[in-house]
């Protein structure tokens, strides 16, 4: 199989496309044909050794596939050859061919595109999982939603307004503000002059809940716009800039602080994960979420790809093709 290596933490050009021998199916576990693989940001972070965690080399990153199951491995009784899924990868996922845990892998809608359902994993599955579990968002609250043209973005915006929220996008570029008035949100704001702009959006109230996948300047004024009994979710930091949090704001405007790591989630709370699922895909099936596909590329070109990630450079989710 063809296959992106990463051998040892370093500058993404020195990832290497090479084949691999083919995997097989152990037991549990299915083996896809790839027809698309998710790129996701921390993808980048994870190659460069500038992760949470660094995994013994040499390695493949990725972690979500979505194509058709060939082979089943022993004791898997509830998928079949020929079903198209979506599955979820610890590492292993940019490569021609995939063995996934059959109780990691969801079917998919018939004709259902491979590059849009990568986005159900972690994009939607993160945004999904901080709005429902950790910020339990309610119809008619307010909520701000930062990098909202990117993959967790758009996912954050469409979700929010299927959970009766108002939704505040914050952009960076013309180009971004319309894929998030596309996706349903009410307002588009810039990162300019942020924490008056919220407020007068909110008649002086400010947020109910900030998603906060940018960290930096962002962040800081967040922490200055929340309504009490606010929650202001930490999802990461694509500024590069992990932000200090002056705790007396949250004494004095009484809101919360909470992180959101999906990764923990679903290995955690195995049943509450699934369940998730089941809801986004039906979501997806009905088209009440639609992925933004920001560009499909051969697998050979992923190191470009994940550069134009870590850089900010485009809207939406990248997926790798195989050839």
């Amino acid at each position: 199989m063809k296959a992106i290596v990463c051998n040892e933490f370093g500058p993404l050009k020195d990832l290497e496309y090479k084949d691999l021998p083919d995997p097989v199916a152990g037991p549990g576990e299915v083996l896809i044909k790839v027809e698309a693989a998710g790129v996701n940001y921390p993808d980048g972070l994870l190659v460069q050794g500038k992760y949470q965690v660094r995994p013994d080399r040499p390695f493949v990153p990725g972690s979500e596939v979505a194509g058709e199951i060939v082979a089943l491995g022993s004791g898997v009784s509830d998928r079949a050859i020929g079903q198209r899924v979506v599955g979820h990868t610890v590492r292993n996922g940019y490569v021609s061919m995939a063995a996934v845990p059959a109780n990691a892998s969801f079917l998919l809608p018939e004709g259902a595109d491979a590059a849009e359902a990568c986005a159900l994993i972690i994009a939607y599955g993160t945004s999904h999982h901080a709005l429902k579990q950790r910020a339990n968002l309610q119809p008619g609250e307010t909520l701000v939603v930062f990098g909202a043209a990117g993959a967790t973005g758009v996912a954050a915006v469409q979700i929010g307004k299927l959970m009766g929220a108002k939704v505040i996008a914050v952009v960076s570029s013309p180009e971004k503000a319309d894929i998030a008035r596309e996706c349903g949100a009410d307002h588009v704001i810039g990162y300019d002059n942020l924490k008056n702009e919220v407020k007068a959006l909110t008649g002086g109230k400010g947020a109910d809940v900030c998603y906060d996948v940018v960290g930096g300047e962002a962040f800081n004024a967040a922490s200055r716009f929340m309504a009490r009994n606010g929650r202001l979710l930490i999802i990461g930091f694509a500024s590069g800039e992990i932000p200090k949090f002056p705790v007396n704001l949250a004494l004095v405007k009484e809101y919360a602080v909470v992180g959101v790591f999906w990764g923990n989630f679903a290995r955690e709370e195995p049943a509450v994960y699934q369940a998730n699922m089941d809801e986004l895909l039906a979501w997806f099936g009905r088209r009440d979420i639609k992925p933004v596909v920001a560009g499909r590329f051969p697998l050979k070109d992923a190191a470009a790809v994940l550069d134009k990630v870590l850089n900010r450079g485009g809207v939406g989710k990248f997926a790798l093709i195989p050839e």
